[in-house]
């Protein structure tokens, strides 16, 4: 015996860790070389890069106490957190090493140095973490794909923030040293002394720039929101989805012949839409290739979605290293079925396990459902709508599964002559359905091998061959236990030929009628919105009603609630900012560096034609986050020299230009380690590229702009109490 794998999801699912692992590799070692380009000094990249292990090790520890296990969304999670998780050392080392430059003995600078940014570094954690809040309000499936991403991200920065302030500041202690001689030698010195006189000469510009800011806040922060109300009409250009396409490395394809077809002719269709696929597929892409087709009278019949002997449906795996994805071979498919073969009604589906999962098992993103008490009405119904629906080139497939003109045979049994004869209907039908299907359902009889347990089915049926006509049919005998001779089935019953649906199918009881659509991008919304214009417009009867339903809906409350959340996360930033900082105005201030992150989202997914789904919302949720943590540095150390009798320019302008390196360190170090994930290196990565995209754009934005807003913002706020 041989046995051979079919179909496999699992290696999606390893695919996609082992894509994760290696964007997330590639991220860290970037974010390592751009801390030793900013600070020149590899024991000072050592000491960032000890946060991550520790704080991986410290999240797995956490996560296997409270049961969960190692996924595709944990490691995304991690992935996306690992430059984020270097954020609090790379503040806490740089303030160090500012205070090491200045002089100070290694343990004065680490004790200095760590006190000075615990309040920032703080209040950054806690504003990172909190945004996470709408997780707690999605609905369906979306809550638990994303409550363990969330667990894992919140986690690992809580064990950043106690590594940042115990473990970096006894690192830097020890082992932590300036070189403060310019004459140096060696390759890395003199590229370290070059990059520092270029930086400090973009200071220098950066110092005249916001002198200049600080002469007129109020227009600066005019322009701004003007600048910020015109990004936001970028919105309409956007595309919507639930969740981004993945590339499975499969596709099914769900066919229709027409109605009535025979087995025998299904079989041959079937043979020449497989000698599309090879014709179409490259053969160094193809990797198998599995039919279903008809359907069978027995216990089978539950596990298949086809529903008469003219269905079936393909499954076409394709090699672990295509080139090509399925989504092109769908394209290209959906074409040639279209031309060569057009008494072939296809459904394409990517047969993604993501997708199964999102959509909760439905057999398609959109789902319009008639339902009403006569068939022949909903039909009617059903076929208007789809004809429209073919219209449109935001839709690409239009399925009906149900189909009523299938040939069947009618038998109406004469009730008062069957009761002379010493017969019931329940014992006719049992008669017929036994004679031409066997008794397995209906009486079913087990026999167990007593060599091996197995249990077998005894079962008992006319020859298939012995009833080929509807005389053969009438002339089948029927047995009963009042009956002491068998009569012939046309002596009670008279058999007709009708037209019968294919499958019966419920929605909370009621019957229904289902209508399958594909878009034909990735862009969910548009597809959407145009199902519902043509059902709002469609003729329905009164006793007919029409409904939307498949992902869609998940969609619509995925979004609802994440709007709902941000809008309670800000709220819940404000208070935490206002108990870190004890003041009203500080919050306000620090709040600036959001708006210009969501216009950068905007302009990055436009830009990239990338959609607003789920994975791009929870981009944003992080930014939310993210961004705080430039803008409180500012703020803070404004404050700082304030205390110092400082005038509140002077103080605004002294943070803006010690708190400039660690800002860019920190952004850089998260938007260089998103850029692999953003650019879909791997297999099962595009799953993951839109929230990377939505957070290197927002910080890009939100970093370019926080350094002048957020200094206009503090001189207005502070405005009555300067003494210059």
């Amino acid at each position: 015996m041989k046995t051979h794998v079919v179909f496999d999801q699992s290696r999606f699912v390893r695919t996609a860790i082992e894509t994760l692992l290696h964007e997330g590799g590639i991220g860290l070692f970037l974010t390592c070389l751009m801390i030793l380009l900013f600070l020149g000094s590899m024991r000072a990249t050592l000491a960032v890069f000890f946060s991550i292990p520790l704080s991986v090790c410290a999240t797995f520890f956490v996560l296997q106490l409270g049961g969960s296990s190692v996924n595709s969304m944990v490691l995304g999670g991690l992935a996306l957190a690992l430059s984020r998780l270097i954020d609090n050392s790379v503040v806490v080392l740089e303030n160090i090493y500012r205070h090491l430059e200045l002089g100070e003995p290694p343990k004065v600078a680490a004790e200095t140095g760590g006190k000075e940014v615990a309040l920032p570094v703080l209040a950054s954690t806690l504003t990172t973490t909190v945004v996470f809040f709408p997780v707690t309000l999605l609905a369906g499936v979306s809550r638990f794909l994303f409550s363990a991403m969330a667990l894992a991200v919140v986690v690992s920065l809580f064990a950043s923030y106690f590594v940042a302030m115990t473990v970096v500041p006894l690192y830097c202690a020890r082992y932590l040293r300036v070189q403060h001689s310019p004459h140096t030698s060696g390759g890395g010195a003199r590229f370290s002394r070059t990059f520092n006189s270029g930086f400090e000469r973009m200071l220098q510009g950066y110092d005249a720039i916001v002198q200049r800011v600080l002469r007129i806040p109020r227009a600066v922060l005019v322009f701004f929101f003007l600048a910020f109300g015109v990004s936001l009409l970028l919105y309409n250009k956007l595309g919507f989805s639930y969740f981004p396409q993945t590339d499975a490395g499969q596709f099914v394809i769900t066919f229709k012949a027409p109605s009535g077809t025979r087995l025998a002719v299904t079989e041959r269709e079937v043979t020449n839409l497989e000698a599309l696929i090879k014709d179409t597929v490259w053969p160094e892409d193809l990797g198998i290739i599995v039919d279903n087709i008809g359907v069978d009278n027995g216990f089978s019949a539950v596990y298949t979605s086809n529903a008469a002997m003219h269905t079936g449906f393909i499954q076409v795996g394709l090699n672990p290293n295509h080139r090509i994805s399925s989504f092109d071979y769908i394209r290209r498919l959906k074409k040639r079925i279209a031309d060569d073969m057009p008494q072939i009604t296809p459904f394409f589906s990517s047969g993604s396990l993501v997708e199964a999962v999102v959509s909760m098992g439905a057999p398609a993103p959109i789902d319009v459902q008639v339902v009403g008490a006569s068939f022949e009405s909903d039909n009617k119904v059903a076929q208007e709508i789809a004809s429209k629906l073919r219209q449109s080139s935001d839709i690409a497939d239009v399925f009906i599964p149900q189909d009523l003109d299938y040939p069947s045979l009618r038998v109406d049994i004469d009730r008062l002559r069957a009761a002379k004869l010493g017969l019931t209907e329940r014992e006719a039908l049992t008669n017929v359905i036994t004679s031409l299907t066997s008794n397995q359902m209906i009486a079913p009889n087990l026999w167990i091998d007593p060599r091996n347990g197995n249990n077998y089915f005894l079962t008992v049926q006319y020859p298939e061959m012995q009833i080929r006509s509807i005389q053969d049919l009438r002339a089948i005998p029927l047995h009963a236990d009042a009956v002491a001779q068998p009569t012939r089935l046309d002596m009670i019953a008279n058999i007709q030929r009708i037209k019968a649906p294919t499958e019966v199918d419920h929605y909370q009881i009621r019957r229904k009628l289902d209508i399958y659509a594909r878009p034909a991008t990735e862009n969910l919304g548009a597809a959407a919105d145009y199902v519902r214009s043509v059902v709002a417009h469609a003729d329905v009867p009164a006793n007919v009603d029409v409904a939307v339903r498949g992902s869609v809906e998940a969609m619509s409350a995925s979004f609802k609630s994440f709007a709902i959340g941000l809008t309670l996360s800000i709220v819940l930033l404000y208070l935490i900012l206002v108990a870190q900082f004890r003041s009203f105005v500080d919050p306000f201030v620090i709040l600036l560096a959001l708006p210009p992150g969501i216009s950068g989202v905007l302009l990055i997914l436009v830009l990239t034609g990338t959609t607003l789904n789920v994975m791009s919302l929870m981009g944003i949720v992080m930014l939310a986050g993210i961004a705080m943590s430039n803008s409180i540095l500012i703020v803070e150390f404004a404050h700082h020299v304030k205390l110092e009798g400082r005038s509140v320019t002077e103080a605004i302008i002294e943070s803006c230009r010690v708190r400039l390196r660690p800002i860019l360190m920190t952004s850089l170090a998260t938007i260089i380690g998103l850029l692999p994930m953003a650019m879909k290196l791997g297999e099962g990565s595009e799953s993951y590229a839109p929230l990377a995209r939505a957070l290197i754009g927002g910080l890009l934005a939100s970093v370019l702009f926080t350094v002048f807003i957020v200094p206009a913002g503090f001189s207005l706020a502070y405005h009555s109490r300067r003494v210059d």
